[in-house]
C-alpha cells in the first residue's frame, strides 16, 4: 500500500506544495512544530533515508537546501533546522523547521494546528521566494 506521502505526491491527498522536481517533492507539514515547517520527500517511496542511493541522497539534500533558503527568506527565523526522524511515516523524509531557539525543533512538544488559510498563506510566501 502506498504511503501517505506517495498519495500526496500522486495528488490523491491535497497538500500545500512548496516545490518539486523530477525526483523530490516539498510540502508544508499540516501539523507543524512551528509555522513554515516543510517536509522534503523523494518521489520514489523508500522507507529508510539511508537506503536511498548515495547520488540520490546527495541530490535530495541539495533540493532541501534550496527549499530551506526559500523558507528562511519567507519566515522570520535565525536558522532552518534539519531533522530526519523516520518513525512516523514509512517514506523517507527530511524536516525543515524554522528556528529561533533549539526548542523550535523539539519533536516532543505539542504540534500546532494551523487553519487551512494560515497554511495557504505561508505556502504562497515560501513559493514566492523559491
Amino acid at each position: 500500500m502506498a504511503s501517505i506521502f506517495s498519495r500526496i505526491i500522486a495528488g490523491e491527498i491535497p497538500c500545500y506544495k512548496i516545490a518539486e522536481n523530477d525526483k523530490f517533492f516539498a510540502f508544508l507539514d499540516v501539523f507543524p512544530l512551528v509555522h513554515g515547517h516543510v517536509l522534503v520527500v523523494p518521489k520514489t517511496e523508500t522507507d529508510y533515508i539511508f537506503d536511498i542511493a548515495d547520488a540520490d541522497l546527495a541530490e535530495m539534500m541539495v533540493f532541501a537546501k534550496k527549499v530551506a533558503k526559500a523558507i528562511k527568506l519567507a519566515v522570520p527565523c535565525k536558522r532552518i533546522g534539519v531533522a530526519v526522524i523516520g518513525l512516523e511515516v514509512p517514506h523517507a523524509h527530511i524536516h525543515l523547521v524554522p528556528m529561533n531557539t533549539a526548542n523550535d525543533i523539539n519533536f516532543t512538544q505539542a504540534k500546532l494546528t494551523p487553519t487551512a488559510e494560515e497554511l495557504s498563506v505561508i505556502a504562497v510566501k515560501i513559493r514566492s521566494v523559491f
